[in-house]
């Protein structure tokens, strides 16, 4: 069993965490640290609500700590975390800077503990399908991916009157793409970025085109707040045909809708959901098929947090992957065009 605890009981927590975490088998959440005794979330039954965090620290129980604080604060708790002899989680962004993240990492191996961080996107629905249709070669050879991360809330940026790095749509989103693309295609031969503020300057970073070139394939990640219809979510390009996700995975949806994981339908895609292949096959002939969704999971992280920390299995999130792709946010920041 995997004891463990949240330092936050925000949106973070309630929504995205635990109901992965109480999904997972053999992980008890044992305790829940907020500034503050009032929360506009319920209360779980069975969990212990503090606001003294020493009573965390203190705990020999508590194998692991989840930090679901505001991004300025990673760093700081991630690192106290691991000085109290504690595994720990971090949300995303992991931290501010590379640099930082390098020094945690540094720690948790002088203290033979576990840090990663939450990269649950790995584990949605249309990312899974998207390798599905690349490893089964209905399409040929990869030559070229477009993954999208699209909203249409021009009110989001239009509020936003000062420039934030941490605040910024390619720090805020980007690190779930630029996760996934690392994750599964690897370090790129070279990006191409375009990072903008549509607003002008010493406003908001509210859109972002990445290009990772591999050889011969291309891999685009582009995002806006302004895409009142959104583009596919993916689009992969091969020799012999493509493929078409539009709809992306359907976890988050839910989870806003507060209809929980322990739904037995709970983000699984229904057939208009489904994405589109396309391909010419060995005799010549054309095709276009219907590609039923991998089921998205993001329960999955905290499954393999239990077989990392309990179980001595390697990291689901290399530590390498997470300092590339807060390396690759810092170089996108710096080159905003307005």
């Amino acid at each position: 069993m995997l004891t463990m605890a949240y330092i936050g009981n925000g949106k973070s927590t309630n929504r995205y965490h635990l109901p992965f975490s109480q999904k997972a088998e053999n992980i008890h959440v044992k305790t829940i640290y907020s500034w503050h005794e009032n929360s506009s979330w319920d209360k779980v039954p069975g969990v212990y609500y503090t606001t003294n965090l020493e009573e965390i620290w203190n705990d020999p129980d508590i194998q692991l700590v989840v930090i679901c604080l505001p991004s300025s604060l990673h760093f700081e708790f991630a690192k106290l975390a691991l000085e109290k002899g504690k595994n720990v989680l971090v949300e995303k962004p992991f931290t501010e800077t590379a640099k930082e993240a390098k020094e945690l990492f540094e720690l948790a191996k002088s203290k033979k503990l576990l840090v990663q961080c939450y990269q649950n996107r790995r584990y949605d629905s249309d990312f899974l399908t998207a390798q599905k249709v690349i490893e089964s070669g209905i399409i040929g050879e990869l030559l070229e991916v477009e993954m999208h991360y699209d909203y249409f809330r021009p009110e989001v940026p239009e509020n936003a009157k000062e420039f934030s790095a941490t605040s910024s749509y390619l720090y805020g989103h980007g690190c779930h793409t630029i996760d996934q693309v690392l994750s599964y295609f690897g370090e790129p031969d070279s990006i191409h970025y375009d990072v903008r503020q549509l607003l002008g300057p010493d406003r908001m970073n509210d859109y972002f085109d990445l290009d990772f070139y591999y050889s011969k394939i291309k891999v685009s990640v582009k995002s806006s707040y302004f895409r009142i219809k959104q583009r596919p979510s993916f689009v992969l390009y091969g020799k012999k045909g493509m493929f078409i996700k539009q709809e992306k995975d359907r976890q988050e949806e839910h989870l806003k809708l507060f209809y929980m994981p322990t739904n037995p339908d709970f983000g699984i895609d229904t057939p208009d959901h489904y994405g589109t292949v396309t391909y010419v096959d060995d005799d010549g002939l054309y095709h276009e098929e219907k590609v039923v969704s991998e089921i998205g999971d993001y329960s999955y992280v905290y499954k393999g947090l239990h077989e990392s920390i309990i179980n001595g299995k390697d990291k689901l999130v290399k530590d390498e992957e997470t300092i590339r792709q807060l390396e690759i946010l810092e170089e996108g920041i710096q080159k905003i065009n307005y």
